[in-house]
């Protein structure tokens, strides 16, 4: 990210010297800090709501409920991995965290994940076809609740919030699906192939393991018809549905609370005094990228990349705006964000390029940065395909997106 935000104020610089914009560029970098403040503040309210929410039903057990739901499905994606081992219980609650957007439960969950893999591994240094795809369907930001863009469009007025709610929900299971199914098929070629010591210790944990049912994926696949019929619905009934989604699904939460015997009050309390510390920290990242994104433009640099591209991309449906996107987010989630809010600024939260930014930044995730924290922790060192199948899922959450918008919101 270093030399990602250095580049950038440096062609700022190289393109005021050619197109004699000095002036217009400094006081660009002035206007964007005080408007990423701005923005931060604004969003303060939205991310205490929303947090809270989330607290609100990860203490009446959500978050075991849809560990109950993702397990016997990860018992068939991982069978080198024993159902009763522990990296599976990890990996079970991390996904599970991720689907209701706690990332900061997901993390903890995920490195000690990492850590239980890597007991099973026969190849010190080396990560194993288990390692990838674990990584591979988190780098694929498989997510339910996309609070943090549904917040953002509300700061920025827009006139339907959550109307992304479906859109992202297409975008990121096409992202996850690829990914898993890139991890699986390029574990298979030649250059990717574990070592005969690791096949062989995979195989006697398959041969060991008891046969499931496959009743027991009945839950899950009634789980997934339902998020399939929400986005039906919207697709049908259009604004009249998605203007529902907000209050149904602050309602819903709060009642599941209520229902379970939760203190709905003072846990809502606490999760938005996390979302007010979360929201304050970002600050500076806004700053840094918005600041040099302004620069950018301001200079003339930005138009020049948009005009050349969008005579290749636009014919596709992804704007020539939203590529910068695109190639950040694999590489820094605050600065992927930071685009995202610069967008929505420049061509409002309800325009073709809002909504496409939105369910982008929503449906994909921070690929380089998952992959060097997570095999960073047990110290593996040749991480095989993972690279890969992380990229395969990036940008087919970029061509979901695309899909979705045009085909839910066109």
């Amino acid at each position: 990210m270093n030399r990602i935000f250095f580049g950038i104020v440096a062609a700022s610089f190289a393109f005021a010297i050619l197109n004699g914009t000095p002036a217009e560029v400094g006081a660009a970098a002035l206007d964007s800090a005080k408007g990423s403040v701005e923005l931060a503040i604004g969003l303060v309210g939205y991310i205490a709501l929303f947090l809270g929410l989330v607290k609100v039903v990860e203490e009446a057990g959500g978050l075991n409920f849809l560990a109950r739901l993702i397990q016997p499905l990860l018992v068939r994606l991982f069978p080198a991995v024993p159902p009763d081992h522990p990296a599976m219980g990890a990996m079970v609650m991390n996904m599970a965290a991720n689907a209701l957007g706690l990332g900061n439960a997901a993390t903890p969950f995920g490195l000690k994940a990492m850590t239980e893999l890597n007991k099973l591994n026969k190849e010190e240094g080396t990560a194993t076809n288990a390692m990838v795809l674990f990584l591979a369907i988190n780098t694929s930001a498989l997510a339910l609740l996309p609070t943090g863009m549904i917040g953002l469009r509300a700061q920025y007025e827009s006139v339907d919030p959550a109307v992304i709610f479906p859109t992202t929900l297409v975008a990121t299971a096409c992202s996850t699906v690829v990914g898993i199914a890139a991890a699986t098929f390029l574990s298979t070629l030649p250059p990717f192939r574990a070592s005969e010591a690791q096949r062989e210790a995979d195989q006697a944990i398959r041969d060991q393991a008891i046969a499931t049912q496959w009743r027991d994926l009945l839950p899950f696949v009634c789980f997934l018809a339902a998020m399939v019929g929400l986005v039906v619905t919207v697709y049908q009934l259009g604004e009249a549905a998605s203007a529902w989604i907000m209050p149904s699904l602050i309602f819903g939460m709060l009642l599941i609370g209520m229902l379970r015997g939760v203190k709905v009050y003072e846990v809502f309390v606490e999760g938005a005094k996390e979302g007010f510390n979360l929201a304050i920290t970002i600050i500076p990242y806004l700053v840094a990228i918005l600041s040099a994104v302004g620069m950018f433009r301001a200079s003339g640099g930005l138009g020049l990349v948009t005009r050349t591209i969008g005579a290749y991309t636009a014919p596709l449906g992804l704007p020539a705006e939203v590529l910068p996107l695109a190639m950040l987010r694999p590489l820094s989630g605050s600065g992927a964000f930071g685009i995202t809010a610069d967008l929505l600024q420049t061509h409002g939260p309800d325009s073709l390029i809002g909504q496409l930014a939105s369910t982008m930044n929503g449906s994909t995730e921070t690929t380089f940065y998952v992959l060097a924290v997570y095999f960073g922790s047990i110290g593996v060192h040749r991480v095989r395909h993972a690279v890969w199948a992380g990229l395969a899922a990036d940008i087919a959450g970029v061509i979901a997106s695309v899909m979705a918008v045009q085909l839910l919101l066109g």
